[in-house]
């Protein structure tokens, strides 16, 4: 397996990300949007997720592909962000037809990023609005870092943020991921410099620093709050996958965040994690494929993990430093 051309989500073609934030509140909106619509699922392993039309998303449900995928800040406020990526694909003509009408299906989900340091003191939640902007500015090109949904994203110790990464199989078929990191646990191991997604590392594309050392006996002390943190990614392919099949994309995924990630899946995150299929590459017929898929997804969400909060970058009032401030050379 080798990186895609960009080392991005939208290495799987047909794919555009969208991201708008807004550096006075520290957050931000992040869409993954199809040229057609396409197959998703979801799975959730955190203890206190918010999301938005996750439960069309099994398998045995009317609707079996979605017009984009939304991830946002801003706690249950966010889920607003979902409503204004309809609004603007409605005026595109998209969405599923029923008695006439087009309605587009838009799932979501959410990472709490009220305590950040951002001003919070709206008389109107800012989502709507920055969901139909990053629509609107939807691209094969991302800003990884503090962009979009990880604009104003934490660690335990470190600044969050958004990442991405890719991986081309020997079959052809494109895997990547895309995440926005929020998470009560830490991204790097003893303190850092070093990630833990370090095994999975190309490259030197977050540091190339190598494996650290840590404490196995450590137990977690969280600095942050319960109920402030969740780590919120998709995972995507070109593979055609039904619903089932993208489901078990998306639990495999989640590998990856527990690779990446120390403690993850708490009581006190939302960790979720949504798969996405175009359908324009056939599955080889060696019966194993659906394995190798769940398995780069996994190594994707590890590498963008990491990714995400090695660019982050630094901004007044940021309660986290960043790992170049306190790492970079």
């Amino acid at each position: 397996m080798r990186p895609g051309p960009r080392n991005l989500v939208t290495d799987v073609a047909g794919l555009r990300v969208g991201q708008a934030g807004d550096a006075l509140v520290k957050t931000g909106v992040t869409v993954l949007l199809g040229e057609a619509p396409f197959v998703a699922g979801v799975h959730v392993m955190g203890g206190a997720p918010g999301t938005r039309e996750t439960d069309l998303l099994a398998p045995d449900r009317l609707v079996q592909e979605v017009d984009a995928l939304v991830l946002s800040g801003g706690s249950a406020f966010g889920l607003d962000a979902a409503a204004g990526v309809t609004e603007g694909l409605r005026a595109m003509g998209r969405g599923f037809e029923v008695a006439g009408q087009r309605v587009p299906i838009v799932p979501g989900a959410i990472l709490f990023d009220l305590a950040n340091g951002g001003d919070k003191d709206w008389d109107e939640a800012p989502y709507r609005a920055l969901g139909r902007a990053a629509l609107a500015a939807a691209s094969e090109e991302i800003e990884l870092g503090s962009a979009g949904a990880g604009l104003g994203a934490t660690t335990a110790d470190l600044k969050g943020g958004l990442g991405s990464a890719s991986l081309v199989l020997d079959s052809g078929i494109t895997v990547g991921a895309l995440v926005a990191v929020n998470a009560l646990g830490s991204a790097v191991m003893g303190g850092g410099p070093e990630f833990w997604a370090a095994p999975f590392e190309i490259g030197a594309e977050f540091g190339g620093r190598g494996v650290g050392r840590h404490d196995p006996s450590a137990e977690p002390r969280p600095e942050a709050a319960l109920g402030q943190s969740t780590t919120i990614a998709i995972v995507a392919t070109d593979a055609a996958l039904t619903q089932a099949q993208a489901t078990r994309m998306a639990v495999a995924a989640h590998d990856g965040m527990a690779r990446a990630l120390v403690p993850s899946h708490t009581p006190f995150d939302g960790d979720l994690v949504f798969a996405a299929a175009t359908g324009a590459k056939p599955l080889p017929g060696d019966g194993f494929e659906a394995l190798r898929l769940g398995h780069a997804a996994a190594i994707c969400l590890a590498r963008a993990i990491a990714r995400g909060v090695y660019l982050a970058r630094p901004a007044p009032g940021d309660p986290r430093p960043c790992w170049q401030d306190r790492f970079g050379a």
